[in-house]
């Protein structure tokens, strides 16, 4: 067996505990300076949310690598530095910036792996023809997700939104809803719980999995094999071309990783290659 196989079977695996997310922005520090014991920093922390302006002051074991970030924000006030022992590098006092964390862009195997489509569930109706006006729909409260199941509810034609094509739209992006649909907003991982509560529960593939549902059979309605949200093997540009990652890329493209996601879930996961 080709020895790259378990790698690729167990980052598959990986993958499909994933759920989709919104990235946000973090601070950005300089990490290149070492504190020693013999450092204290202290800075006035009146920018909003920080202590009410209370002078903090820390002190750092020796060498111990730790950076220091001190907001620097409106009403912030600079790095003051205590006398350093011989041969210690000064702290560095450069402003702190604030952004993503690199703004390199990050390449993609051009083989999406697995797509696990999203899907809407009920112990209430067998059919979304059986709906009632004034239904309840439980749908993620997270943006690209809560995007992701009110484009399903109105590819099935219950809900038209305002952008038909907004992939981050939330209740409030609904422009006609007929059955004057009511929605209730929980984290992915709580939308299980609720099922027996709810008309109709739109869960990600991996929590129904991990509730014992089968989302080739349970779900009333299901993303189809067209669906734009895909599981990519994704690589730093530093080491994208390296050996590894190439033959990580071809193992999970291998036709015994696709025979593996067809028999080991059954049309919960599909293989997009």
């Amino acid at each position: 067996m080709n020895k790259w196989l378990f790698p690729a079977v167990t980052a598959l695996v990986v993958l499909q505990g994933c759920s989709s997310v919104q990235r946000g922005n973090i601070p950005v520090v300089d990490s290149s300076t070492r504190v020693s014991n013999s450092e204290r920093v202290t800075a006035n922390r009146s920018a909003a949310g920080m202590n009410n302006g209370t002078s903090q002051a820390q002190s750092l074991p020796e060498d111990s690598g730790v950076t220091v970030m001190i907001p620097q924000g409106a009403g912030a006030t600079g790095i003051q530095t205590f006398p350093a022992g011989n041969g210690v590098a000064p702290i560095s006092t450069a402003p702190i910036t604030t952004g993503p964390v690199t703004s390199a862009p990050m390449t993609t195997n051009p083989n999406p792996i697995a797509d696990e489509p999203f899907g809407g569930y009920s112990k209430k109706v067998k059919n979304l023809s059986e709906r009632k006006e004034g239904a309840t729909v439980a749908i993620p409260n997270e943006g690209s997700n809560s995007g992701r199941a009110l484009l399903l509810l109105q590819k099935a034609g219950l809900i038209t939104l305002k952008d038909p094509k907004n992939a981050l739209a939330t209740p409030k992006d609904i422009a006609e809803n007929p059955k004057k649909l009511k929605f209730r907003e929980l984290e992915s991982a709580m939308l299980p719980r609720v099922l027996d509560q709810v008309d109709l529960d739109m869960i990600n593939t991996n929590y129904a999995l991990e509730a014992g549902l089968n989302p080739a059979k349970d779900a009333l309605v299901i993303e189809g094999a067209d669906s734009p949200y895909v599981n990519f093997l994704v690589a730093r540009p530093d080491n994208k071309d390296s050996d590894a990652i190439q033959k990580l890329a071809k193992a999970l493209t291998s036709p015994e990783v696709k025979t593996f996601i067809e028999k080991k879930y059954s049309g919960a996961v599909l293989p997009a290659f």
